[in-house]
């Protein structure tokens, strides 16, 4: 099995139907058009950095507005939001519950944190190419790391691009 081929086969059979849902790898997306799209959502950002040791004091000058979707989604019609269920990537800051914006634009490269489907089931894991070795790797030490044979059929469905983590 050739990295190559695994990296190239992003490609997804996607089927756009006329009841407006994409059909992609097993899943159902909707397909929305820009006039569906929601407002944009202006919020306030404040100008001061919020200090995480030593209290000082506050400073009351609003420096913009922010809109949440321009800031962490770069690219609409390729990005989803997906919720994560499970611990094994707990040392990357990703918890079990946690939302996370997922960009299927982005190639997956070495390092970065892929929803994939190996064998027709999806896992969340850090992916990782030394040599001609490809591997899933858990951020968890209670979990095994997963390395992709021969035979094994592996798809990247996107690349984590943000994780909202609630308390």
């Amino acid at each position: 099995m050739k990295i190559a081929s695994i990296l190239l086969k992003q490609q997804h059979s996607v089927t756009r139907h006329h009841s407006e849902w994409l059909i992609a790898d097993n899943l159902q997306l909707p397909i929305l058009e820009l006039s569906q799209l929601p407002m944009l959502l202006d919020l306030p950002l404040f100008g001061s950095k919020i200090p995480a040791g030593f209290p000082s004091p506050a400073d009351d000058h609003l420096e913009a507005t922010i809109d949440l979707n321009r800031q962490f989604v770069r690219h609409p019609a390729a990005t989803f939001f997906v919720r994560v269920k499970g611990f094994s990537m707990i040392k990357a800051g990703i918890h079990d519950g946690d939302m996370l914006i997922v960009d299927r634009s982005l190639e997956a490269q070495s390092g970065a944190i892929v929803l994939a489907i190996v064998n027709g089931e999806f896992t969340l894991k850090r992916l990782v190419i030394t040599g001609n070795e490809v591997w899933l790797m858990p951020e968890n030490p209670e979990f095994q790391p997963l390395q992709i044979t021969e035979g094994m059929e592996l798809q990247v469905w996107g690349v984590v691009a943000h994780v909202i983590h609630s308390f």
